[in-house]
């Protein structure tokens, strides 16, 4: 049965898991890990009795496990399958399920762009396509309803990277600017001083004329972008090695906490540079953003510091802050609230553990958002949307 501090199920849709949900004009926007599911939109207008609307699909062994809406445009990425040969996303089995597919010939990752004037029945505009081994296509991005920030693979570079997209006309994405980690220009001749594509963009966010943008086992990096055709390095933190998680999220706060800026940092519990604890989410003071201070972390009482499985510990926070309680998807532990108005002690004030899933073995929250109503949407990576509020 379901665990729960502070939380109230509203409603509840029996569904295919997936990587994002996003909720615009009460249509929740599902972006689904396994092919050939691509994207649901929920009517939730009702939040007791969420309605499917409308379904896309994508080809076996692809992906369109992200999306975001803005100005009557949605966006979802394309993505070959990136677990084929290595951990997929029940790696708490133990690490050895693949997925035994791999992308159709020709398949070409990137973004699909549509219209979604008519909230539930979106129209293709086109598709934006990119380059690149490995785990070819877009991997998470923003959308501000005129520029889109993105994370594809593109030929000449190792892992991904950093790149502007200008939609002024969603018809025609046009490229504005581009940014790498040092290293990554292979075809340039640069030389990585990491393995593989462990360096790699991640997650870029953008808040005013700057890009939180995490690097995975790279760690963190804040961009200017007032010059959007020439991004500008601010500031660069990694702490893998010595911690074992890659970076995942990096999310400032949009008011002073005790007369600091804060950032949160979410380090993702999944290819870990070995046997450990689960991650955990960090504070960064980013007062003077040339020089960030982790200060303060935050992790759950359950743990005693043992190695666990991957996907259990924390993942991806709320990108919408509307106070100082974040709720944040710590995958096996499912919703956790953690209160950061004093930030050098964050605390959880409220939970949500779901009941286990049909078909898994445990829990997996992966994503969480909030609506103008204050609804909580928790998603679960293998199954499931819970729609949830504070009580």
């Amino acid at each position: 049965m379901a665990q729960s501090k502070g939380i109230r199920e509203v409603g509840y849709l029996d569904c295919v898991g997936g990587g994002q949900v996003t909720v615009d004009r009460s249509i929740a926007y599902l972006g689904h890990v396994k092919s050939p599911h691509g994207t649901t939109m929920v009517d939730v207008s009702d939040p007791k009795h969420p309605k499917i609307v409308h379904e896309l699909q994508m080809p076996v062994g692809t992906h369109s496990h992200k999306v975001r809406v803005a100005n009557d445009i949605m966006i979802t990425n394309r993505e070959v399958m990136p677990f084929k040969g290595a951990q997929s996303p029940d790696g708490f089995k133990g690490g050895n399920a693949v997925y035994e597919t791999s992308a159709p010939e020709g398949f070409k990752g990137g973004l699909a762009i549509y219209d979604v004037s008519v909230p539930g029945k979106p129209k293709h505009i086109t598709n934006w396509e990119t380059g690149g081994s490995g785990m070819a296509g877009v991997h998470r991005f923003d959308f501000d309803g005129r520029y889109a920030y993105i994370s594809p693979t593109v030929d000449g570079y190792l892992g991904n990277i950093v790149m502007i997209l200008d939609l002024k006309d969603p018809a025609k994405p046009e490229e504005v600017g581009r940014w790498w980690m040092p290293g990554q220009w292979t075809a340039g001749g640069e030389e990585p001083t990491w393995k593989g594509s462990a360096h790699r963009c991640h997650h870029p966010l953008r808040f005013g004329n700057r890009l939180y943008t995490s690097y995975w086992h790279g760690g963190f990096v804040i961009l200017d972008i007032d010059d959007m055709s020439k991004p500008k390095l601010v500031c660069h933190a990694d702490w893998s090695p010595p911690f074992t998680s890659p970076t995942h999220t990096v999310l400032p706060v949009p008011f002073p906490l005790e007369g600091r800026t804060v950032m949160i940092v979410a380090d993702e519990d999944a290819q870990k540079l070995e046997p450990s604890p689960p991650a955990f989410m960090w504070l960064v003071d980013i007062s003077i953003e040339t020089k960030p201070v982790p200060f303060s972390t935050f992790q759950l009482d359950c743990f005693d510091g043992s190695p666990q499985p991957n996907f259990t510990g924390c993942h991806q926070p709320c990108e919408k802050i509307t106070g100082t309680e974040i709720p944040v998807a710590w995958f096996a532990h499912g919703l956790r609230v953690v209160d950061i108005a004093k930030p050098h002690a964050p605390k959880e004030v409220a939970y949500y553990l779901p009941d286990v899933p049909a078909g898994s073995q445990r829990v997996q929250s992966n994503d969480v958002t909030v609506d103008e109503r204050g609804l909580i949407y928790l998603y679960d990576r293998l199954r499931g949307l819970h729609i949830l509020e504070r009580t």
